[in-house]
């Protein structure tokens, strides 16, 4: 699917459902592409309130920014921003809609979400993590700037009660300097802020 016509701007109240919708449809996805979403039984068993979603979008020092299908409205690639301490913000939940899926939209959302950091925080890093056993996920963050900064962060087992975890399952932290942000932006092709 074609997006280069995309809308981005930051969610409303009225997006929450439509974008809970979105992150979990995504992160359900089975991919055929090999450790790029891990393990198939975890993912089917993610799920993310429309309450939590509207929790971010209306908390102060976040913001859920969104692409939007100018035909219908609808979001089609979302992720959440919020701002950890001064300097550094961090990112959640990049959700792309499968049909918009490898035509660099995940990219582009990710150039926003820094510009909008680096403008409405000052911030100077921007950090998130991925599943340990997302292998592929992991490299694709490297590709867009971030390195890993050798810390890890303990997975919520007790959220999966049942299901047959790696003994190292672990959320991987990276970490972006946005210094050079602005300069990457500019050779993307993503104009403005959101």
């Amino acid at each position: 699917m074609a997006n280069k016509s995309l809308q981005f701007r930051i969610a409303a109240p009225e997006d929450a459902a439509q974008i809970q919708n979105l992150i979990q449809s995504a992160f359900r996805a089975a991919d055929t592409r090999a450790k790029w979403t891990g393990s198939a039984e975890l993912a089917s068993q993610f799920h993310i309130s429309v309450d939590e979603v509207l929790a971010s979008i209306s908390k102060p020092d976040r913001a859920v920014l969104v692409a939007t299908d100018p035909a219908t409205g609808n979001p089609v690639a979302s992720v959440e921003a919020f701002r950890r301490d001064p300097g550094l913000a961090r990112l959640s939940m990049l959700a792309v809609d499968s049909a918009y899926q490898r035509g660099g939209l995940g990219r582009r959302v990710l150039a926003r979400a820094e510009d909008h950091c680096r403008r409405a925080w000052g911030s100077r890093r921007l950090g998130l993590n991925a599943l340990s056993t997302r292998e592929e996920l992991i490299a694709w963050y490297v590709r867009c700037g971030f390195r890993r900064t050798g810390e890890t962060s303990a997975f919520p087992r007790e959220r999966f009660a049942g299901l047959e975890l790696p003994e190292d399952l672990c959320f991987v932290e990276l970490e972006k300097d946005l210094g050079v942000v602005a300069e990457e932006i500019r050779g993307s092709g993503v104009e403005g802020g959101v």
